[in-house]
């Protein structure tokens, strides 16, 4: 049993090494995708009063997550997207596009930030998510 566990253990720290490259050399380098984040599965159980804000701050949260920055700022009109039925009625999905830039301060903490638009769609039907290019 002894001979099974020293074998075992290096793999996956050596997958873990190379994500951890991955995401680091990814952090660096601004790029803009498009997401559609399904809403009405985080609002499960959410008491009324509470909804909108907790879309803003599962949005936030998303964000920081897939583009690996802590530094989230949410456009206006995604706010008003997010709040358009009020405070209980969020919508159940929303596209946005997500766009990580470099941060214009110089003594910021962090070197990018996330800029988060809504991209208003007709249909939420087969959309995937994309890198959108820049111009």
């Amino acid at each position: 049993a002894q001979a099974i566990f020293p074998a075992a253990s290096p793999q996956p720290t050596a997958s873990m090494a190379k994500t951890a490259k991955k995401g680091a050399r990814a952090a660096k380098e601004p790029v803009t995708r498009d997401y559609t984040i399904h809403l009405h599965k985080h609002m499960q159980k959410i008491s009324f009063k509470k909804r909108a804000p907790r879309a803003v701050r599962v949005i936030r949260q998303y964000a920081g997550k897939t583009m690996g920055t802590t530094d989230v700022r949410i456009d206006t009109k995604l706010n008003k997207y997010l709040w358009s039925n009020g405070i209980r009625n969020v919508p159940r999905r929303v596209r946005v596009r997500f766009s990580r830039k470099r941060n214009e301060d110089e003594d910021a903490k962090e070197k990018m930030f996330t800029l988060v638009q809504h991209v208003p769609v007709e249909s939420f039907k087969n959309l995937q998510t994309e890198t959108v290019r820049d111009e």
